[in-house]
């Protein structure tokens, strides 16, 4: 079982930065990959980034990659999305999820993680 927290959302110019985190309990963090999913007003939630269980591979949405990183920190059970030159169409609460598995390649698909966090919201104001 884990437990996520997400925090750090806020409010941003177009052209900022952002990073937010997921704390995660449990002593098998290091046994899960990571993934930050987002969900803008009136839209499905969709897939950002991903990152397996050691860090080692990352994966992300075309519309995110060069501005966005994915990255975890083991030892603070803890993963974090650094965003960069944000854009409006980056607007939407943002959720981190764990998937138990120790593949090297991380999922992105919504239906392949186990936990889900309850969201941070992030805007960015043009």
């Amino acid at each position: 079982q884990v437990q996520l927290v997400e925090s750090g959302g806020g409010l941003v110019q177009a052209g900022g930065s952002l990073r937010v985190s997921c704390a995660a309990s449990g002593r098998a963090f290091s046994t899960y990959a990571m993934g930050w999913f987002r969900q803008a007003p009136g839209k499905e939630r969709d897939f950002v980034a991903g990152i397996n269980w050691s860090g080692s591979s990352t994966y992300y949405a075309d519309s995110v990659k060069g501005r966005f990183t994915i990255s975890r920190d083991n030892a603070k059970n803890t993963v974090y999305l650094q965003m960069n030159s944000l854009e409006p169409e980056d607007t939407a609460v943002y959720y981190c999820a764990a998937q138990n598995s120790r593949k090297y390649y991380p999922p992105s698909e919504s239906p392949d993680y186990d936990y889900w966090g309850q969201g941070t919201q992030v805007t960015v104001s043009s």
